[in-house]
């Protein structure tokens, strides 16, 4: 949620949660819209505002010597965007690809790279959900070394759950390799 102030100006979500206690500052800097999307059996979300673009499949051009789940690039209206299938990211089998399968272009962070495109290969997208602080629920402990860096947490939606996910923190170790194919 992000407050105006009393002379209109947006103060971030970090200056409005100011003095909150913290388990209510963490449901509160994760509520907010999200797109859904699925990946294989599953259902997962990120943050709207990352989102810059939703396009069909295309012709992704491959780059040598890249990790499986580095599709290659595309040329979206003349800017080259590097691509990455997320079933292959997260260690799945990769998906066949359909007529729904989807490039969503997001809007990634990298503290050397700063901002920059980047498209990411789902099963299909569900829907735009707005989704409540008290809806979302923290990643659990899973009893095994698990890296959950990537995950915001696990939405409550509608009787399902969605795994929500910090996008740049999953393309974190791929943005040196890829920030190098859009140079």
């Amino acid at each position: 949620m992000i407050k105006v102030d009393s002379h209109m100006q947006y103060v971030s979500r970090e200056a409005a949660n100011e003095g909150m206690p913290q388990d209510v500052t963490a449901r509160n800097t994760r509520e907010g819209k999200y797109l859904t999307f699925s990946l294989k059996d599953e259902e997962y979300g990120i943050e709207i505002l990352k989102v810059k673009e939703i396009i069909g499949i295309m012709n992704i051009t491959t780059i040598p010597q890249t990790p499986p789940y580095v599709k290659g690039v595309i040329n979206l209206r003349g800017k080259v965007i590097p691509v990455i299938d997320l079933c292959l990211k997260f260690g799945m089998e990769e998906s066949v690809y359909t007529d729904r399968t989807c490039i969503v272009v997001v809007d990634t962070y990298g503290k050397d790279q700063g901002n920059f495109l980047i498209g990411i290969v789902v099963d299909s997208v569900s829907e735009v959900v707005n989704i409540r602080g008290d809806e979302i629920e923290d990643t659990p402990s899973f009893g095994v070394s698990l890296d959950n860096n990537y995950f915001l947490g696990m939405a409550k939606v509608k009787g399902d759950v969605k795994i929500l996910l910090d996008i740049d923190r999953v393309l974190t170790s791929d943005l040196v390799m890829v920030g190098t194919l859009v140079q």
